[in-house]
């Protein structure tokens, strides 16, 4: 199902009084995708920033992850002047978004899967956004931040539905959304919390490889004929 650009562009809708006390407490994210496209490998890609941390009761961060749920590699990681702001920057034919603002032990999660739509003629494609899980006013009793800390990682926030039935996030994303939560708890954060690094040869192969060729080098890999 097609989304309208707020998910495109934005991610979760925030406040602008939300969006001030983020920049006032230190606290940089850039949730937005966008639609590029690579002259050489004559395709379009969704390009994406993992960015974010945490400050005290507050923490906002985006990663991303493949279409599966597992870790998606980079193109290359950032090394930001300061902390919780920009962490990585990846690129891929399809990319699924992982995004968690925290207060205090309240969630909010969006997880979004991007990919380019069918172009129409020659025309530029749009870029086509599914929602894949919407957890509003999530809960999590642990403090992350303090004793419970060694558990980061391995604990999930609870959402529930509007009539207060639990809303399970879906098997193949749990990994990741350990990983965010750990990451939205993560002060002075300085690093990649789920998005792996490759080396730069690999890296600038598989960006330069149609979406064809390295669909095929993919089942080569894992021994599908």
């Amino acid at each position: 199902m097609k989304q309208n650009r707020s998910f495109d562009q934005l991610g979760l809708r925030l406040s602008r009084q939300a969006l001030r006390v983020l920049k006032e407490r230190g606290i940089f994210v850039q949730a937005a995708v966008s639609l590029e496209h690579q002259h050489l490998a004559k395709r379009y890609v969704v390009r994406g920033l993992e960015s974010g941390g945490a400050v005290g009761d507050l923490g906002r961060y985006v990663t991303f992850a493949r279409e599966d749920g597992r870790p998606i590699e980079c193109l290359h990681p950032v090394e930001a002047i300061g902390v919780n702001g920009l962490h990585a920057v990846v690129v891929a034919p399809v990319m699924v978004r992982i995004e968690m603002l925290r207060k205090g032990r309240t969630y909010e999660l969006l997880i979004t899967q991007h990919r380019p739509d069918e172009p129409i003629d020659p025309k530029r494609p749009a870029l086509e956004t599914k929602v894949l899980f919407r957890g509003i006013h999530g809960r999590l009793e642990l403090d992350l931040s303090g004793k419970d800390k060694r558990q980061a990682g391995a604990v999930l926030p609870a959402f529930y539905s509007l009539a207060g039935e639990e809303v399970r996030i879906p098997k193949r994303f749990q990994q990741v959304v350990g990983a965010i939560t750990a990451a939205v708890h993560c002060a002075g954060c300085s690093h990649s919390h789920f998005v792996r690094t490759r080396n730069k040869e690999a890296a600038l192969a598989a960006i330069n490889t149609p979406a064809t060729q390295s669909s095929q080098n993919n089942l080569s890999a894992a021994g599908v004929a």
